[in-house]
């Protein structure tokens, strides 16, 4: 017999929030075999991202998900791996590029 711990809500909250920015999202119009390419197709898949109004949203998740394969978030596999290596205090990656968009906002 398998057990499973209920969700709590906070659990829920959560989830709610990951599916209202997915919905959003501007990939879901694309084929998703255009996003799971290999090497420098990846760079030409990330133009997809480019205007997606969900962006920083999708590639946090990505990194705080450690999600290893596609494009997320206009970000490459090296791209992902290399924020990871950079900033491995990081906790939550909503959280560090809301500071950064903080930061260059009061610049």
């Amino acid at each position: 017999m398998h057990l499973t711990t209920p969700m709590t809500r906070l659990d829920v909250d959560e989830e709610e929030a990951r599916i209202a920015w997915v919905s959003k999202a501007r990939c879901r119009e694309v084929d998703p075999d255009q996003l799971f390419v290999r090497g420098a197709a990846q760079r030409k898949a990330a133009v997809i991202c480019r205007h997606c109004p969900v962006m920083l949203q999708c590639g946090a998740d990505a990194l705080d998900n450690r999600v290893e394969f596609g494009v997320w978030g206009g970000m490459t596999e090296r791209q992902r791996r290399a924020l990871l290596k950079q900033h491995p205090e990081v906790e939550s990656w909503s959280d560090f590029f809301e500071a950064q968009r903080q930061h260059q906002n009061a610049v």
